[in-house]
């Protein structure tokens, strides 16, 4: 078995005016280019077998081989990586086949552009991506639907919803109030903020104190009770990131300092598709437990201690659910980047912009060794990848999904039309028409889950201002009654 190994990063990130920003492809182009100069042999593109791109908001069908072309990579295999994949899972997969001398190198690279699309929007200019027709070698997709139907009529696609109402639902299981509950979420952002305005790659220029992210204002509007815009995750950003793995051995051939090496040691993820109204226990996962389990149980098993972590940080659930997962105590810094509200998350890259950033400390710290966890879908599928300067072990990986399907089956949705229903969860938003409305996640008599709404002002405001989650409540149809 060979050894894989990280011997090239480079990460991209562009503000300014309308005609000094790229597009995403363009973006992904330099992120490239600055891993190759990153690993102080160009030669390193005579290797790459693999370019592997997770799919962004763009709408190139290959950018994988247009990058190739432009950085002179004869023969590379392209692949592009759909939403709903496990952006881990790119990096097991090119660890392992270079492991198993499949392939010699593989190149990892994605990016957003959606901030210079916003400007070009707010100036009423027309927002042009080049046109790239060929598809990749293959695609790859993920499997099932993340959301019922039920869920998708009332929550719509948009994930800002779905991890709310796993947030209230955390909430009552910790036994906070509304306000401690507030005050936990709004700290915790507020330390990430820090270090986002000191990350050089961070999207912020200042940060934001706990009063900035808990009060609602013009500049940060509710989203989805209890989240605020800052406490979202911010993907109108420009940013790239890209990573060249190869075999030590051929590190060694080439010639790439010692210091520019950094070793995968261990991964674990959890595919396991469970719609989150379906789910037994809305704040929990055992995917996720089992998936963190691996992780610690190779740590304890050769003496490794992680002591630098960026634990996935779309909407504070998630991150208080690794945190949870790992035994993490809350004085534990958890961001290496700042957060995806403050650093930028670059929708379905930044698990690999993260990576990169954990690379960089690693390096920068031998010491260091790094955790990075992931996320896909609604808290739907999670990831562990565990890093270090020096190769301790021989990389490792596991999916835990099948024995994660063994242990958590998905409740039937209820088919009663009107009954009594216990709140499992629930958020606040506007709908399409700007009107407040309250989406329910509730358990009927018979144990049975519906997805129930009411648009009643006085119920708006209490639930809001008091605990609902336990309380019995009685529906007719998918209307709360009372």
């Amino acid at each position: 078995m060979k050894i894989p190994v990280v011997v090239g990063i480079g990460s991209i990130q562009q503000k300014g005016s309308l005609n000094e920003l790229d597009e995403a492809l363009i973006l992904m182009e330099k992120a490239t280019k600055a891993a190759i100069v990153d690993s102080e042999n160009n030669s390193i593109v005579d290797y790459i077998d693999q370019i592997q791109v997770p799919k962004g908001y763009w709408k190139y069908r290959d950018p994988g081989k247009w990058i190739a072309k432009r950085n002179d990579i004869q023969s590379a295999v392209t692949s592009v990586t759909k939403i709903g994949v496990l952006q881990q899972n790119l990096i097991n997969s090119a660890c392992d086949d270079i492991a198993q001398g499949k392939i010699r190198a593989s190149l990892i690279v994605g990016g957003e552009a959606r901030y210079k699309k916003i400007l070009a929007l707010k100036e009423n200019k027309e927002f042009i991506e080049t046109e790239l027709n060929i598809n990749p070698d293959f695609y790859v997709k993920a499997a099932d639907e993340l959301q019922t139907k039920e869920e998708r009529d009332e929550l719509g696609l948009m994930a800002v919803g779905y991890y709310a109402i796993l947030e209230t639902a955390y909430r009552k299981k910790n036994g906070l109030s509304l306000q401690e509950h507030k005050d936990k979420i709004s700290n915790m952002y507020a330390e990430f903020s820090k270090i986002a305005a000191n990350n050089p790659d961070g999207w912020i220029d200042s940060s934001k104190s706990a009063e900035d992210i808990k009060q609602i204002s013009k500049e940060n509007p509710l989203q989805a009770f209890p989240y605020n815009k800052l406490h979202c995750t911010s993907w109108n950003v420009n940013q790239a990131s890209a990573m060249i793995l190869c075999s030590e051995d051929l590190a060694d051939k080439l010639g790439i300092p010692k210091n520019k090496r950094v070793y995968p040691l261990a991964s674990s993820e959890t595919n396991h598709m469970i719609a989150p109204i379906q789910r037994p226990k809305l704040s929990e996962s055992t995917g996720l437990d089992l998936a963190a389990k691996f992780i610690k149980d190779i740590c304890d098993e050769h003496k490794i201690q992680p002591n630098t972590y960026d634990l996935y940080s779309c909407f504070p659930i998630a991150v208080q659910m690794f945190a949870d997962s790992l035994n993490l105590g809350s004085e534990d810094v958890k961001t290496v980047t700042g957060g995806m509200p403050f650093a930028g998350g670059p929708l379905n890259n930044y698990m690999i912009h993260s990576t990169v950033k954990m690379l960089s400390e690693i390096r920068n710290n031998h010491s260091n060794i790094g955790l990075v966890t992931g996320v896909s879908g609604m808290m739907t599928k999670q990831a562990f990848a565990l890093w270090a300067k020096e190769p301790l072990i021989q990389f490792i990986s596991k999916d835990v999904t099948e024995d994660a399907a063994s242990i958590e089956h998905p409740v039937r949705m209820s088919t009663q039309t009107n009954g009594i229903a216990v709140i499992l969860g629930y958020t606040i938003f506007k709908d399409a028409n700007k009107n407040m409305k309250v989406v329910i996640y509730g358990e009927d008599s018979q144990n049975k889950r519906k997805v129930l709404i009411s648009k009643d002002k006085e119920i708006i405001k209490n639930m809001g201002e008091e605990e609902w989650v336990g309380k019995q409540i009685v529906f007719k149809g998918k209307y709360l009654v009372s």
